[in-house]
């Protein structure tokens, strides 16, 4: 019905013009494109596309049938595939629209001239005479074309997003066929992939919730709006040049202090060149630059942060030294101001005991490389009040991040559950699977690096460090394993990680990096479960078996917080819909009685929590789940 209206719009014998003065995505983008003539008021405000993709649909208001009259396939493909969103000025040199204005009134103007002009238009889909751009379907380009990303989809998504595959089928099936004919097939593939499991995922957990989660949801509702126009940022390493970097640009005012004028300085240099990357790319200009910079303080001195609204620390992960910052920084800093530590690991309790205002003492957890990472894990230490829950979930909300409230433990959610997702992938290779089969599975399952490749970014020594300076007693045996393993690679074999060459990886200079031939000599490659299928599931019903013993011991506060945490923090894949709805996506029941064969086999970190079994017998989702 809809396809029919739109049609009876464009085949009136009236000429239409769309003049697009906002934001025109989706289905508002598809009504324009019924119109005969798009217009489009030129402003970097303003993003033209079609998302669906992201979301797992296609556009089906004929989106996905008429765009390669207008584009051409492969521009189509770009736009399509991909979700990609663009400004006025690039979607006219790409064709989707006809022209631009500079102002609202010039737009108006242009719409009604082109109306005069053109008494009798004709829709390019409608005209036998148009020629697709580039060539159709069954010219060498078209074919050329279709195949080529045919083969990139594959390589990518390795099958798990339908909706790319029946994106590209419309094109195929519709564009050498009549336009009506064509609606036909898009509708029919839009309704398969409306009734899919991914589509559902995608849509919950990649649009609703994280919608929710970006208007700051998970804030106490009591509290009063928390202001921050200044914050302090203890460390400018890495990350707390990152943090630096979001904080200045969202407008606030930023006191970035390290223990050397070197290195503060250093840290807003890290600043700069994101920037001179924006600006030679055209994404800024050297007057927006150097307005942001401005806004970065860099210096030594603790009493800097005296007018601070909010400071964060974020200094090596080491207690002893957090102990001193904060009571230096506390010193100083307003009584009724909030103080936050980025550590990754350590219990957000342990720390605020250095702290003279447990109460105003939270963990705001960044991800790396900051500025591109778009979840902030915020922790609630047993001492923390509302007004530090919502001052750091304002905060995160400001820097346009997305955040998520969870309860301390040793590691959180996040890192807790990753590190069951890279050291899954070690076992495997220790137990004598080869290498590039875990890393390779581990990508087709739908993560978006292997296991080792991570291990090698973040480490081995850090992942030591990290072990060692736990001083919980009775870690949990997988720890202990996981540790001994890296242990012997680092202590006998110099295999440290990607920052010195040697990890998992061999890392030529020049050269793409390789597996490390060591492995295969090390670890014995005789075992009977060599098949795909129970690689990837190690992988990935591993991590979901952490996720949920967050849940069933309060870590987590919801099955969202959950999911959104796992996709946006760790790379969880998506079409599942996170780390717990991934045990939905298998099936409840097929879940835990896989997790039972392998807890038989591989030991009892699979063991299924009581909670999930519980919901097991009673056919229920984990949607269902109330502690």
């Amino acid at each position: 019905q809809m396809h029919q209206s739109l049609r009876a719009l464009e085949t009136a014998g009236k000429p239409f013009v769309a003049a697009i003065n906002g934001t025109a995505m989706g289905g508002g983008l598809e009504l324009c494109l019924t119109c005969h003539h798009r217009i489009v008021l030129n402003s970097v405000k303003i993003k033209l596309g079609f998302p669906e993709a992201k979301v797992g649909l296609l556009p089906a208001g004929g989106g996905n049938s008429k765009v390669p009259y207008l584009m051409g396939i492969q521009n189509s493909l770009m736009y399509l595939l991909q979700g990609k969103e663009v400004r006025p000025a690039q979607a006219l040199k790409d064709g989707l629209i006809d022209d631009l204005a500079e102002s609202q009134e010039e737009l108006i103007q242009k719409a009604k001239d082109w109306i005069l002009a053109n008494p009798n238009p004709v829709q390019p889909w409608d005209n036998k005479k148009h020629r697709v751009p580039g060539g159709d379907v069954w010219s060498a380009n078209g074919v050329q074309t279709l195949v080529g990303a045919a083969g990139n989809l594959g390589k990518m998504a390795h099958g798990n997003y339908p909706a790319q595959n029946y994106i590209m089928k419309v094109i195929h099936d519709g564009l050498p066929i009549t336009i009506d004919r064509a609606l036909e097939i898009e509708a029919r593939y839009f309704i398969k992939l409306l009734a899919s499991k991914e589509a559902k995922n995608m849509i919950r957990t990649g649009f609703m919730e994280l919608q929710k989660a970006k208007k700051g949801i998970a804030r106490p509702k009591t509290e009063p709006k928390y202001e921050i126009k200044k914050l302090g940022i203890l460390g400018a390493g890495m990350m707390g040049a990152g943090i630096a970097y979001v904080s200045a640009k969202a407008g606030m005012d930023v006191v970035l202090k390290d223990v050397s004028q070197e290195g503060a300085d250093k840290g807003k240099a890290y600043s700069k060149a994101i920037l001179d990357k924006a600006i030679s790319k055209n994404r800024s200009t050297p007057e927006k630059a150097e307005a942001l910079l401005s806004k970065i303080e860099a210096t030594t001195d603790p009493a800097s942060m005296k007018d601070c609204d909010l400071v964060i620390e974020a200094v090596f992960e080491d207690p002893k030294l957090k102990a001193i910052v904060t009571a230096e920084t506390e010193a100083v800093l307003g009584a009724d101001k909030v103080y936050a530590s980025n550590t990754s690991t350590i219990p957000i309790t342990e720390l605020a005991k250095a702290s003279s205002r447990p109460d105003n003492f939270i963990g705001i957890h960044f991800f790396s490389p900051v500025e591109k990472m778009p979840l902030v894990e915020i922790i609630v230490g047993e001492k923390t009040e509302a007004k530090a829950i919502a001052a750091a979930v304002d905060y995160t909300v400001a820097i346009g991040k997305i955040p998520i409230v969870v309860n301390d433990s040793r590691g959180f959610y996040t890192s807790r559950c990753f590190g069951t997702f890279v050291s899954e992938g070690s076992f495997m290779v220790e137990e004598g699977v080869p290498a590039a089969m875990v890393e390779n599975v581990a990508k087709a399952e739908g993560m978006a690096v292997g296991p080792l490749a991570v291990i090698d970014e973040v480490t081995l020594t850090l992942g030591l460090h990290v072990y060692e300076s736990d001083p919980t007693p009775n870690k949990p045996e997988f720890q202990e394993r996981s540790y001994k393993m890296q242990k012997d690679l680092v202590d006998n074999h110099g295999r440290k990680g990607k920052k010195w060459g040697a990890g998992f990886y061999d890392y030529p200079k020049g050269l793409p990096k390789k597996l490390w031939p060591g492995l295969a000599e090390k670890y014995n490659s005789n075992v009977d479960y060599l098949d795909k299928e129970t690689v990837g599931k190690r992988i990935l019903h591993r991590q979901a078996i952490e996720a949920f013993k967050c849940l069933e011991e309060g870590v987590l506060n919801s099955v969202v917080d959950g999911d959104l945490g796992s996709v946006l923090g760790w790379g969880f894949p998506i079409f599942t819909g996170g780390a717990l709805s991934y045990i939905d996506f298998v099936g409840m029941q097929q879940f835990v009685a896989e997790c039972d064969d392998f807890t038989s086999r591989f030991g009892a970190r699979f063991t299924v929590p009581d909670g999930l079994r519980a919901l097991s017998e009673a056919g229920k989702s984990i949607h269902d789940y109330k502690k």
